[in-house]
Formats: structure tokens, C-alpha cells, sequence
């Protein structure tokens, strides 16, 4: 059901530039610490260098497939002496990195053809999912579209009224019904709601689940079924959030999800935290899933298209001192 009425904030807040948020994607990702931050430049190439970038990388989480390739490009351009000291190698470093994190580097496009534009909305619990999809709509809605919203979690005591408030500061209806209904019923019911007032994007909410929770994965399927019925190509985009604090184990999750339902794109938040942030390397390289948006804080502001550039030159530069 619609709750009975939607408020626009009082204080609406301008989303900022892009390029203002790439500024602060490069400061917050891995802040505090570089991965070459004391490898001074022109100390020379040795086997005891490399080997301690090696180290770096794992603990940064970038995982063993992605160092090794990494490191196995590195090491042949040493021995060709392409690379003279430890800035060379920071450079062809930056180079590798862009070349994985390039190709994944597409934004989400809505096709307004498709009407409602449906994004189905996916995770696991505490990943974020739920400030995702409330910052997704204030973009979207930004972005001139009209947005609507699916309160599908409906096992989480408070996921309806945390959607609800979401709902509320952006100015956009929440299509909900009570505690323990069916989530397909309520996705589908809200697709139906927005076809009859022309909305054109519905982002949908779904229950935080593990992904080793098999019957809890399948219902994603079921909502995928029963949106079918009125679209046959909805859900349009399957969107996974990922907690890039949990490293390898958000790879682990996206490998689930994927042969769940078929993920579409990919959105990694809590960058800002204790997140090493290469995890999204290790992500690209694996799946070559679209990355979709980063988020790097709790504010709308905080939330953004994915940069490979910007975020490369955050990883491998460490934040100046006094960075927010």
C-alpha cells in the first residue's frame, strides 16, 4: 500500500558535481595509508621490492589471482628494464590497475523505453543496501526521472519504516504492505503501481539474506518470476551491494548472488571505513561485472558513479593530511 502521504524535505540538499565527489573518492579510499606511501622513489628494483609489493597487495585485498597477474606483468617488465626505480614501478602499478578496473567501469543506464525501468536491488544484511537504494533514488531523481520505491524486505523489523523514511526525504512513494507478506506480492504489486502512474524508474527493496542461505536466494528468484508476468524483461537491472570491508568475502558473495539471479551491476559501499579497497580489483578481474556506483560515507554526496581513474589514483596515493 501507498503510505497516506509523501513530504518533501524542508532543507533539500543540490547533489553535488561528480567531479567533486571523484576528489573525495581519491581522499577517502584506502585514507591514512598508501600502498607505495614509503617505498621512496628511485630506491632500485630488487626481488626483496617486489616482494614486499606482493604483500601489500594480498593485504590490501586484492586476492592471489589478481597479485599474481598483476606482479607477473610487473616482473617482466623489470627484467626487459622497462622500469628504473620504485616510481616506474608506481606508474606501470597505476597501469595495471586501470587496465582491470577500465572494462568494469559502466554506468548504470536507464533505458526510458522501458517504463518502469526496474532495478532490483540485492545483498546481504548490513551491507548497506537499503542507504543505497535511498541515495540511488535522490540521483535518479536529480536526474529529472520519477522514481519509486518497493519495500520487499519485509522480514526485517524496521527495513519497511527505514525504506519509508528514505521515501519521505527524497519526495517519492513507497509501495509497502505489512510485516512477513510475501515479497514477490509486494514487488509485483508495486510494479503495477507504477505502470498505472508512469513512473519511470522502480527501484525495488529485498530481504538482507547470506548468501549461503539457499531457500532465501531462491526467493529472488521467485521475485524475478513473478516480475516477468507484467515485463518479461524485468527485473532490467540486477544491482548487488557489496561491503568492500568484508574483502574476500564480498567476492565470495557476488559469486552466489550471480548464479542466483544474474547480477547486472555491481554497488560497493563503506569504502570510507576499514576497507583496504581492493576487493574491487579482485571483483573486476573475476566476474567483469559492470561497477555501478561506490560510496564512500553516509551522506548523499557520499554516493557516486564509479571512476576507475579516480579510484586507482586513491588507492596508490596516500590522503593529505587533515582529509575528511
Amino acid at each position: 500500500m501507498f503510505g497516506s502521504r509523501v513530504n518533501t524535505p524542508d532543507e533539500p540538499v543540490a547533489q553535488p558535481a561528480e567531479g567533486n565527489f571523484f576528489a573525495r573518492l581519491a581522499a577517502r579510499v584506502n585514507r591514512g595509508a598508501s600502498w607505495l606511501a614509503d617505498l621512496v622513489p628511485g630506491r632500485r628494483i630488487d626481488a626483496a621490492l617486489l616482494e614486499e609489493l606482493e604483500t601489500r597487495l594480498l593485504t590490501a585485498d586484492v586476492g592471489v589471482d589478481a597479485t599474481e597477474s598483476i606482479l607477473s606483468g610487473l616482473r617482466q617488465k623489470v627484467a626487459r628494464s622497462e622500469l628504473a626505480d620504485a616510481k616506474a614501478l608506481e606508474t606501470a602499478l597505476a597501469a595495471s590497475l586501470l587496465e582491470i578496473l577500465a572494462p568494469v567501469e559502466r554506468p548504470l543506464a536507464i533505458d526510458r523505453s522501458k517504463k518502469p525501468f526496474v532495478i532490483l536491488v540485492v545483498g546481504v544484511n548490513g551491507s548497506g543496501k537499503t542507504t543505497t537504494i535511498g541515495k540511488l533514488a535522490r540521483r535518479m531523481k536529480d536526474e529529472g526521472l520519477s522514481v519509486m520505491l518497493a519495500a520487499g524486505d519485509t522480514f526485517r523489523a524496521a527495513a519497511v519504516e527505514q525504506l519509508a523514511a528514505w521515501g519521505e526525504r527524497n519526495g517519492v512513494p513507497v509501495v509497502s504492505q505489512a510485516a512477513g507478506a510475501d515479497p514477490a506480492a509486494v514487488v509485483f504489486d508495486a510494479l503495477q503501481s507504477a505502470r498505472a502512474r508512469g513512473v519511470d524508474v522502480l527501484i525495488a527493496d529485498t530481504a538482507g539474506r547470506l548468501h549461503t542461505q539457499s531457500h532465501l536466494m531462491d526467493e529472488l528468484a521467485k521475485i524475478a518470476r513473478v516480475l516477468k508476468r507484467l515485463d518479461p524483461e524485468a527485473p532490467h537491472e540486477v544491482l548487488l551491494v557489496l561491503d568492500a570491508g568484508l574483502g574476500q568475502n564480498a567476492v565470495r558473495q557476488a559469486e552466489q548472488f550471480n548464479q542466483a539471479i544474474g547480477v547486472t551491476g555491481i554497488a560497493v559501499t563503506k569504502l570510507d571505513g576499514t576497507a583496504k579497497g581492493g576487493v574491487v580489483i579482485a571483483i573486476a578481474r573475476r566476474f567483469g561485472l559492470p561497477i555501478r556506483y561506490v560510496g564512500v560515507g553516509e551522506q548523499a554526496e557520499d554516493f557516486g558513479i564509479f571512476d576507475a581513474r579516480a579510484y586507482v589514483e586513491g588507492l596508490l596515493r596516500p590522503a593529505a593530511a587533515g582529509t575528511p
